[in-house]
């Protein structure tokens, strides 16, 4: 038996007929050791008073901004990624009573080198910052560690395909008639334990540890 010709485009046999096809996954993993860190920190306060809230939340954001880029850190790697204001309500005797307003100013630090992130963490806190939502860690090179990774799958998709058709004992195609990319969100949160922090003279240890690039194809080889 001949292999069937392909259309490059319709990637189907060219006289319809039932093709012979192993279907496998691969996946290619890289660690790294991340180089970045990127905080989202601020100011959470409330007030009965919407003004003041606001006056005392901008106050403390202003205090942040400016201890951080004291501290070294560019403008353009402090954003605002969230300002929100909240009604809170108590429930006394099953009714609800209006308690005031609650305003919420986030800001999202890119840190670099990732040695500073606990003193920035610190720093923050000292000059009022009293939540902090959340710190993930990445690596500038991601890029050219994902395409490593991708290269591993690839091979990974070949090894497996190799051993099904040695298993049945059939004769696998020099190379697969696809490959399909399974596109992955290049990394995910690093929770960091608590939301509202409180002034301590300890310093934050921040560990970042190494991190995985994944990276996953589905493909398609033709055996005889």
């Amino acid at each position: 038996m001949h292999y069937q010709t392909f259309s490059r485009h319709a990637g189907r046999p060219s006289d319809g007929s039932r093709r012979n096809v192993i279907k496998v996954n691969g996946e290619g993993k890289v660690s790294v050791r991340p180089d970045q860190a990127k905080v989202t920190l601020g100011a959470s306060t409330e007030d009965r008073e919407l003004a003041k809230a606001q006056e005392e939340n901008a106050a403390i954001i202003s205090r942040v901004q400016r201890a951080l880029r004291g501290a070294g850190i560019p403008e353009d790697r402090i954003q605002t990624t969230d300002y929100s204001i909240f009604p809170q309500y108590d429930y006394i005797e099953g009714k609800q009573v209006f308690r005031g307003y609650r305003v919420l100013h986030l800001l999202l630090v890119t840190v670099e080198p990732i040695e500073k992130t606990g003193a920035v963490v610190d720093m923050a806190v000292a000059n009022g910052a009293n939540t902090v939502s959340g710190i993930v860690f990445e690596t500038s090179r991601y890029t050219e560690v994902y395409l490593q990774a991708l290269s591993l799958a690839v091979l990974n998709a070949r090894e497996k395909a190799e051993t099904i058709a040695a298993t049945i004992g059939v004769r696998l195609a020099p190379a697969p008639i696809s490959v399909t990319e399974t596109v992955r969100r290049p990394g995910e949160p690093i929770p960091y334990e608590t939301s509202a922090f409180v002034k301590s003279a300890a310093a934050t240890p921040i560990q970042p540890g190494t991190m995985e690039v994944i990276s996953q194809v589905a493909a398609e080889f033709l055996y005889e």
